[in-house]
């Protein structure tokens, strides 16, 4: 119960789980999906973990990278949904996941004098104190001196005046990870390439699933008292294969982020600025600035989101409204497009739809959750897992998740202090051994261990010197991936935070990759190529004025994993 998620424990799996009879199958690797499994396992439950793609392929990996309250939430007076997500925000700082979530700033630039400092200073107060116990800083209010002290990159017509509240973020894709390997640890079966094709019904009810290896093409059946679809997007999907009548309208918003390196704006804190429609978000991120997000329908490829020029042009166009140095096409060196699972209302526009989430037994064995977001993804998955309780075959216990660490996390502010004399022991700078420490947690000596054999691993990897050979290494003893568009693109971040988009690193990172998971040299040359055609068509997308088009040229490259949901056009 080591949570280590590699090729023997891959292979393992798919024998447990034709084998074992399950108390619960959860379908999508998501962080719902992801946060069910650790849900029931801790609960005591025997449960598996199937993901076609890979962990947070989807929307789990595309998102703002925020855990937060959502200010527009308070303002539409969902007071509920914003109590809920600040009281998960405090447990992922401060007992679950301290190494992963981090606090971040944001500053409001006020457009008016009088009465919106009074108007938002009184909801950033009300933010401060909705959830609770808060162990971030308060709101602050500044002068426009004040504000453009700490943010010179705002014009001075740009605003009157500020605040400056707190929030927390993280990553993803590696949060997403950690919480699967945390039910790995648990015991439970965590699969990724591993597609589910067929609900198995009996009698009226589910009572497991068909699921095709997308490496090789084999089947087997599933058998578990309770399927839970935690797929997001492809929720409509999913309950099509128990031919029962779906619950839910969901509806996909496609949100759009630009990276830019740090030193094109000028600024200590984040921002967030007003716009037509929502709000647009300024976010520190390393050594680069995430803008975003666009909020707009989508109704194409679901796997593989296309940002258009034209989102592109509205990004550019809403941020240079306030910077003093207005951000080029030249300075964007990385773009990502994810879809949000919105639960439609009465409003046709998106930004307008509702962020809570909603539980449904569409027929005895199969529970489906959908919409929420990604700060509430705990919650989502106790309540999916309680819904399963009349299906199966004893009395579920209480969940406990609020007190499971995930991995990691134990130790990390013991690490934190003797990262000098980690960095003497390992030979690595001490900023580097914090980077490491943010990213692993106590898992760090685990993850350099193996360059006490092999020293290479201590060194940056080519063309990303973010991170090192040994985090590569890690991606696939420990991590999960089987493919190297899981290691630039998730397991590192390498695919939005370098200007090559991690082509050039592309060769290094196989060939790091490939004794692990038995690649011949044909094999990572097939890696890499498919990689390159991937960055192209994504290149190609952002230069095309439509969705329509955008989607067009995206799916030109093929497909790392050809799935039957989301599946790429055939070459």
């Amino acid at each position: 119960m080591h949570g280590r998620l590699g090729p023997t424990e891959h292979a393992r799996a798919w024998t447990r789980l034709g084998e074992e009879r399950l108390d619960v199958l959860v379908v999508g690797g998501g962080v719902t999906g992801a946060g069910a499994a650790l849900d029931a396992a801790t609960r005591g439950l025997s449960v598996a973990l199937v993901e076609a793609r890979d962990l947070a392929s989807g929307t789990s990996s595309r998102s703002s990278k925020l855990f937060h309250g959502g200010l527009r939430y308070l303002e539409q007076l969902d007071f509920s949904l914003v109590r809920e997500a600040l009281r998960e925000r405090e447990l992922m700082l401060t007992r679950l996941a301290p190494h992963l979530v981090k606090p971040v700033p944001f500053l409001y630039p006020l457009q008016r004098l009088g009465w919106e400092r009074l108007y938002v200073g009184a909801g950033l107060t009300l933010y401060d104190n909705l959830g609770g116990a808060n162990v971030l800083p308060r709101t602050r209010h500044f002068s426009r001196r004040g504000a453009r002290a700490i943010c010179p990159a705002l014009r001075p017509d740009a605003l009157v005046g500020a605040l400056q509240y707190w929030d927390a973020q993280a990553d993803d894709a590696r949060h997403t990870l950690s919480v699967a390997r945390t039910a790995a640890r648990y015991g439970a079966v965590v699969r990724t390439s591993t597609e589910v094709v067929g609900l198995v019904r009996d009698a009226g009810r589910v009572v497991g699933a068909e699921v095709r290896d997308v490496e090789t093409g084999d089947r087997q059946v599933v058998r578990a008292s309770a399927v839970v679809s935690c797929t997001g997007v492809w929720t409509d999907d999913v309950e099509a294969l128990s031919g029962s009548r779906g619950r839910f309208n969901v509806r996909a918003s496609k949100g759009v982020h630009l990276v830019v390196p740090r030193d094109r704006i000028a600024s200590e804190t984040g921002m967030i600025l007003r716009t037509p429609t929502s709000v647009l978000f300024v976010i520190p991120w390393g050594q680069h600035w995430l803008v975003g997000s666009t909020d707009t329908d989508w109704n194409l490829n679901l796997a593989h989101p296309a940002a258009s020029r034209a989102d592109i042009d509205y990004l550019l166009g809403q941020v240079n409204q306030v910077l003093v140095r207005p951000l080029t096409y030249d300075d964007i060196v990385g773009v990502f497009a994810g879809l949000r699972p919105l639960l439609a209302g009465e409003s046709d526009e998106t930004s307008q739809l509702s962020r809570e989430h909603a539980v449904a037994r569409p027929m005895p064995g199969l529970v489906t959750i959908a919409g929420g977001k990604y700060t509430t993804y705990r919650v989502m998955a106790a309540d999916a897992i309680e819904a399963t309780a009349p299906d199966l075959p004893r009395p579920l216990t209480e969940s406990v998740t609020a007190e499971v660490p995930l991995v990691g996390a134990e130790g990390y502010a013991a690490l934190v202090n003797q990262a000098d004399h980690l960095a003497d022991e390992y030979g690595l700078p001490v900023w580097r051994v914090h980077h490491l420490l943010d990213r692993y947690g106590s898992l760090l000596e685990e993850v350099l261990a193996p360059a006490e054999e092999d020293p290479a691993l201590l060194q940056p990897v080519p063309a990303a010197d973010g991170y090192l050979a040994a985090e590569v290494r890690y991606g696939v003893t420990h991590e999960a991936a089987l493919h190297l568009d899981d290691l630039l693109a998730r397991r590192t971040r390498i695919s939005i935070e370098t200007e090559h988009r991690g082509v050039a690193s592309a060769e290094a990172v196989g060939a790091l990759a490939a004794d692990v998971l038995g690649w011949e040299p044909d094999r990572v040359a097939a890696e890499v190529e498919v990689y390159q055609a991937r960055v192209a068509a994504e290149r190609a997308s952002q230069e095309e004025a439509t969705d329509q088009a955008a989607d067009a040229a995206r799916m030109l490259a093929p497909d790392t994993r050809r799935c039957g949901v989301g599946r790429a056009l055939d070459d």
